[in-house]
């Protein structure tokens, strides 16, 4: 059996993942980790890691294991919030928990794991991890889907390495969380009823404006409204043709049906197709009317409806756009808003990631996948392209609330087989 540090949040998954890895004969030691000091902009409680530190040391005392706190919080500030409030600055809007896993847990905990003598590193998250031994030898490590579909977290460990891989266990990746939650009552863990943690990893819930406002200033600027009518949704895009809708559908290559993540070489688009699809809907003041104002751009992100303070609609305004150069925020009625809508996108070459280096693509190949844009969205039918200028994803049908800074995370059946940061 192994040597086994489990990350001990104070949460009812990891509690149950100690339990589990106890019950299969491992040496199992807790760390928990402090990250966050800082209340700024909090919605709930004043520290809340301290009552999440009591849970953890509560479950370790039930299950008989060493329990040992670090505090990351520096590593935590400079790698996942420094970078928040760089992005945000920029107008994008980026993912801190996929952030966190990538820098935090699987990077400097892990190191911290290591200290402590461990040959593997556990925590409660929903997925699993399977191995492949290649043709040359080489061991792949696989990051699957959990078995509970609606727990499923394998898309906030899309950056993960194949080295973060290979220290990894989750054992609760098999389980549905209602079994989670009674292996809990059953064993008596202080965790069983607890409430799932929500909000920004390890800072909780907050008011994101008075959060991001510890470095990025309020300033009044023009809310400017874009019609449905707007010419450029009907004739935007030069390779696609106008939908029923008045959305643009990609054009769909002849042949294009081989099985997900096997090169289809036929029926190519060129470079400038696939940059026309990707492309972002581009605005200007003269495109549309003031109808309100906003205390900085940088505070909203595409697809958002609510915190504009602007009422007396049939349909909810939702945000089509930012532009934080000019501080104007672009903003359509009704879900249905082709502005909302957009049938691809692109990643900037340096910021494509394959989980499965084996599955890796060259420039000029592509592949069918299923991929999503955002956690918990069911997976969409897509082609990945890959270039010299990056990787397109095209969409068998178009996506709303693209959103640059945000990860797509593209799948094979149930393995996640790669991801990288929306550009634009």
């Amino acid at each position: 059996m192994a040597r086994v540090v489990i990350g001990l949040s104070g949460g009812v998954d990891s509690s149950v993942a100690a339990y589990l890895l106890k019950q299969q004969g491992h040496e199992v030691t807790g760390l928990f980790m402090i990250n966050w000091h800082d209340t700024t902009g909090t919605l709930e409680g004043d520290c809340p890691w301290h009552d999440d530190r009591v849970f953890a040391e509560l479950v370790a005392k039930k299950l008989d294991i060493a329990l040992h706190v670090v505090d990351l919080s520096a590593d935590y500030r400079t790698r996942v919030v420094d970078y928040m409030f760089s992005e945000y600055g920029k107008g994008r809007t980026p993912n801190p928990d996929v952030l966190c896993n990538r820098e935090i847990k699987f990077d400097v905990f892990l190191r911290e794991a290591l200290k402590l003598g461990a040959d593997f590193v556990a925590t409660g998250h929903y997925c699993r991890k399977a191995e492949e031994r290649l043709p040359d030898g080489r061991t792949v490590y696989k990051l699957l889907a959990g078995a509970d579909p609606n727990k499923d977290q394998s898309y906030f460990l899309c950056q993960l390495s194949q080295e973060q891989l290979r220290y990894a266990m989750f054992p609760v990746g098999e389980l549905l969380k209602p079994e989670v939650r009674r292996i809990a009552a059953e064993q008596g863990l202080a965790t069983a009823r607890r409430k799932d943690s929500q909000g920004i990893c390890f800072v909780g819930k907050v008011d994101l404006p008075v959060f991001l406002q510890q470095k990025l200033a309020s300033k009044k600027g023009n809310i400017h409204e874009i019609l449905p009518s707007w010419p450029k949704y009907r004739n935007g895009l030069p390779a696609g043709q106008p939908a029923q809708n008045g959305t643009l559908a990609p054009a769909q290559a002849a042949g294009d049906t081989a099985p997900a993540g096997q090169p289809v070489p036929e029926a190519e688009p060129t470079d400038g197709q696939l940059e026309a699809l990707a492309a972002p809907w581009r605005y200007t003041v003269r495109d549309g009317k003031k109808i309100g104002e906003h205390n900085g751009a940088h505070f909203y992100t595409i697809g958002q409806r609510k915190g504009l303070g602007i009422g007396g609609r049939r349909e909810s305004l939702f945000i089509l756009a930012t532009d934080t150069a000019q501080n104007v925020v672009y903003v359509g009625e009704g879900d249905a808003h082709p502005g909302l809508w957009r049938p691809a996108l692109h990643i900037a070459p340096g910021e494509i990631h394959w989980v499965n280096p084996a599955r890796a693509l060259s420039p000029g190949q592509s592949a069918r996948f299923s991929v999503r844009i955002r956690y918990r969205q069911p997976l969409q039918g897509a082609r990945l392209f890959v270039r010299d200028e990056g990787a397109y994803l095209v969409f068998d049908t178009p996506q709303r609330g693209i959103t640059p800074g945000q990860f797509a995370a593209w799948y094979d059946g149930d393995e996640l087989i790669g991801s990288g940061v929306i550009a634009e």
